[in-house]
């Protein structure tokens, strides 16, 4: 993976002094790279039956439609409010600094109930925690979640405990 770490850029006090932000901008200008990093990404759960892949609004948007392509499964957006045009339910969570909300479709998984979370990096784990929560609320079975970094010092994957979690690069 010391090639795919190598493509990832840090930014320092980025968007705030004190925060190390993970550019993923040069590994998507990669072709190899991205497909690198998306076999990486769902190797663990192949052989898990996914019938559908979750990304968060809006990074996870990216790795999850490849890696939901690659699995041979459905794709499911998680947004913010406001954006989708069907009847929603939805989950609010606390970040660091504020709150904020996902929506899905009230039918976004039916027939679809084995899901895999994929997002392109997990910090505190407050988002992956709140989708799994709406996921299962809405009816789906969370299978795993997979990240594409993870900041091992923010603890996030803690907030996950009882889950499958994987990443593919630590921080």
């Amino acid at each position: 993976m010391k090639h795919l770490l190598d493509l990832i850029r840090t930014i320092p006090d980025f968007p705030e002094p004190g925060i190390q932000f993970r550019d993923i901008t040069p590994l998507l200008k990669d072709a190899g790279a991205v497909r690198e990093a998306t076999e990486a990404l769902i190797a663990p759960f192949r052989e898990r039956e996914v019938a559908a892949v979750c990304g968060m609004e809006a990074r996870g948007f990216i790795f999850g439609s490849l890696a939901a392509q690659a699995l041979g499964a459905a794709f499911v957006p998680l947004r913010k409010p406001g954006k989708l045009p069907y009847e929603v339910a939805s989950v609010s969570y606390d970040l660091e600094y504020g709150s904020a909300a996902l929506e899905a479709h009230r039918d976004a998984f039916l027939g679809l109930e084995r899901v895999l979370l994929v997002d392109d990096l997990i910090a505190t784990g407050g988002t992956a925690r709140a989708s799994c929560e709406l996921i299962e609320r809405l009816g789906g079975r969370v299978v795993g979640c997979a990240f594409l970094i993870a900041l091992r010092e923010l603890k996030g994957r803690e907030r996950l405990a009882g889950y499958a979690v994987h990443s593919v690069i630590n921080f």
